[in-house]
C-alpha cells in the first residue's frame, strides 16, 4: 500500500479527532442536552449535511455500487427516492418537531415521542424496538469500515475493524452530539469530493457515458433497462415502489435522523437546511449507483460487487486522490456509525435506563451511562461484524424498511394530526413493524412482489388513523398538546410562557416535564 495513501487516511482521522476535541473544548459532553442535542446551536448547512451524511451510511459506497454492479440501471430507483429525502425530511416535520420537541422539553427522538403520545408504552416499545434497529444498522457500517479499511492498507481485516470502531468512540466520546454534527460536516464534504474524482476518473477511463453504455449494451442489454439484469424485475410496481419510499419518506421514520431537527439553532433553520440538503443529493445521490454500473465494464471479474468502488479507486486513481478517495469512503461509513452509537446509547439510557430502572439517575450519570453503553455496543458489534454476517446491502435494507414502517406516521401525525393519540400511535408502532419484520423474514417480497417497506408503512398508517379514531372518546388527546400543537404550526419564535412551562434545566424526571407544561397552562 502506497505510502501517499497511508499519510491522508492518518491526515483525515487526525481532523476527525481534532474536532471531537474541538467540540469537547466547547463544552458539548458537559451535560445532556449538550451532549445529546449539541446545545440546540446546530446550523443550516452541518444540519442538512449531518442529515444526509448519517442517512447515507457505508451502504452508499458498499451496497449502493454493489447494486448498481449486480442490477445494471434498476438501481437507480434508489437513487430518484433518495434525491428528495432531505428536503422532504425537512419540510414535512423539520421546523415543527424542533419546535415542539423544546417546548416538550425532550432530548431524545424516543423521549419525544412519549410527550407527544403520553404514555410508558410507547416509550418502552419504541425504545427497545429502536436499540435493536439500530445495533443491526451499526453493525453493517462496523462491517463496511472493516473491510474496506482492509483492502486499502491490507491489514487483517480484524485489526482494521479495531481501528475503525476505536476511531469512532473516541470522538464520539469526547464531543457527543456536537462532534457527531461537525465530524459528519466534514465527512460529508470529503464524501462527495472523493466519489465524484472516481467518478469522472471512471467515464474518462471508459470514454464517456454514451460509450460505456453501449458496451454494457454488448454485454447485456437488460442491465440498461430500470427492471434490472434479465429484466427480474419487470412490473413489480410493489418493489419499485418501496425502492423509491425508503430513502425518500422513510427518512422521517428513523430515530438517528429526526433527532437532527431537534438541534437546530432554531425553527427557521429548516428552510435553509432543506436547500443544502438538496444540492449535495442532486451531485452525491447517483454517484455511488452509477459507478457501481460502469465498474461491470472496468472490473468484469469482480469478486465481491460491494466493493466495486474500492477496487474501481484503487485501480484507476493515482495514489494521493486513492488516499482521499479511501477517506471518503471510510468518512461515509463513519459518519453514520457515531451518529448511530450516540444515538443508540442515549435511547438505551436515557429512555430505557433512567426512564424505567433509575428515575433518579443525574445529567452527570446519564452522560456516563450513554457512553458506557456506547462502548458496549460497539464491542458486541465488533465481535458479531468478525464473522461477516449477510451483506451490508441487506443488513441496512432491512433495519431502515422495520424502523420507517414502525415510526414514520408517528412523527408525521405527532405534528400534522391533533387527533393521534396514545392508542393509535402504539398500535401503529406495533403493526408497522411486524408486518415489515415478518414480511422480510418470511420471504413474501418474492411471493407478493411488495416491497417490505411499502406493506409497512401502508399497515402502520391505516391503524393509526383507525385506532385513533375509533379511541378518541376513551384516550382524548390532552389539551395542553393541541395547545402545543397549535404554537408549533406559527412561525416565529416560541413564546416565553411556553418555554418557561418546559423543563428547560433537563432534570431526569421525565413526568416531570408534563406536569410543568401542564402547571403552566392552567397557570394562564
Amino acid at each position: 500500500m502506497s505510502g501517499t495513501v497511508i499519510f491522508f487516511l492518518v491526515l483525515y482521522y487526525v481532523v476527525v479527532l481534532g474536532i471531537g476535541y474541538w467540540a469537547m473544548k466547547k463544552g458539548a459532553g458537559e451535560d445532556l442536552e449538550g451532549y445529546l442535542l449539541g446545545g440546540r446551536k446546530v446550523g443550516p448547512m452541518a444540519t442538512a449535511l449531518t442529515l444526509q451524511s448519517t442517512s447515507m451510511s457505508g451502504y452508499m459506497f458498499l451496497g449502493a455500487g454493489g447494486l448498481g454492479y449486480l442490477q445494471g440501471y434498476w438501481a437507480m430507483w434508489f437513487a430518484a427516492g433518495d434525491i428528495g429525502g432531505g428536503v422532504l425530511n425537512l419540510s414535512v416535520i423539520g421546523r415543527r418537531m424542533r419546535k415542539l420537541s423544546q417546548m416538550m422539553g425532550a432530548l431524545t427522538s424516543i423521549e419525544y415521542l412519549e410527550k407527544r403520545y403520553p404514555s410508558a408504552a410507547v416509550r418502552l416499545f419504541a425504545g427497545v424496538l429502536t436499540v435493536f434497529l439500530l445495533g443491526f444498522y451499526v453493525l453493517a457500517q462496523l462491517i463496511a469500515g472493516g473491510k474496506g479499511l482492509a483492502l486499502v492498507t491490507g491489514i487483517p481485516y480484524p485489526v482494521a475493524l479495531a481501528i475503525s470502531v476505536g476511531i469512532i468512540l473516541v470522538y464520539t466520546f469526547m464531543g457527543g452530539y456536537l462532534a457527531v454534527a461537525y465530524t459528519d460536516f466534514f465527512q460529508s464534504l470529503v464524501m462527495l469530493v472523493g466519489v465524484m474524482w472516481i467518478l469522472i476518473a471512471s467515464l474518462s477511463e471508459l470514454g464517456g457515458l454514451t460509450a460505456a453504455n453501449n458496451a454494457i449494451a454488448d454485454i447485456d442489454p437488460t442491465l440498461l433497462s430500470v427492471w434490472g439484469r434479465d429484466l427480474g424485475f419487470q412490473g413489480q410496481w410493489g418493489v419499485v415502489a418501496g425502492a423509491l419510499l425508503i430513502f425518500s419518506v422513510g427518512y422521517m421514520g428513523w430515530p438517528h435522523v429526526v433527532t437532527r431537527h431537534m438541534a437546530m439553532a432554531r425553527p427557521a433553520t429548516a428552510r435553509r437546511a432543506g436547500l443544502w440538503a438538496t444540492i449535495w443529493n442532486l451531485f452525491f445521490v447517483p454517484t455511488p449507483y452509477l459507478v457501481g454500473i460502469l465498474a461491470i465494464l472496468i472490473l468484469p471479474d469482480l469478486a465481491d460487487p460491494e466493493m466495486a468502488i474500492f477496487q474501481v479507486a484503487d485501480k484507476l486513481l493515482p495514489a494521493a486522490a486513492t488516499g482521499l478517495v479511501m477517506a471518503a469512503i471510510m468518512a461515509a461509513i463513519m459518519s453514520t456509525a457515531d451518529s448511530l452509537l450516540l444515538q443508540t446509547g442515549s435511547i438505551a439510557s436515557r429512555d430505557i435506563y433512567q426512564r424505567f430502572i433509575n428515575p433518579d439517575a443525574t445529567e452527570r450519570q446519564m452522560v456516563m451511562a450513554s457512553r458506557g453503553l456506547v462502548l458496549a455496543i460497539a464491542i458486541i458489534g465488533y465481535a458479531v461484524a468478525l464473522v461477516e454476517p449477510p451483506t451490508v446491502f441487506s443488513i441496512v435494507i432491512f433495519a431502515t424498511s422495520v424502523l420507517g414502517s414502525a415510526f414514520l406516521p408517528a412523527y408525521v401525525c405527532a405534528v400534522w394530526w391533533r387527533k393521534a393519540n396514545t392508542p393509535g400511535a402504539l398500535a401503529s408502532m406495533v403493526v408497522g413493524s411486524s408486518v415489515a419484520f415478518f414480511w422480510e423474514y418470511l420471504g413474501m417480497v418474492e411471493t407478493t412482489e411488495l416491497a417490505p417497506m411499502l406493506t409497512g408503512v401502508v399497515s402502520s398508517t391505516v391503524t393509526m388513523i383507525v385506532v385513533s379514531l375509533a379511541t378518541q372518546k376513551v384516550a382524548p388527546v390532552p389539551a395542553y398538546i393541541h395547545e402545543v400543537m397549535y404554537e408549533a404550526a406559527n412561525l416565529g419564535p416560541i413564546p416565553k410562557r411556553l418555554l418557561a412551562a418546559a423543563d428547560t434545566s433537563l432534570g431526569p424526571e421525565a413526568a416531570a416535564i408534563d406536569a410543568a407544561i401542564k402547571k403552566g397552562f392552567h397557570d394562564e
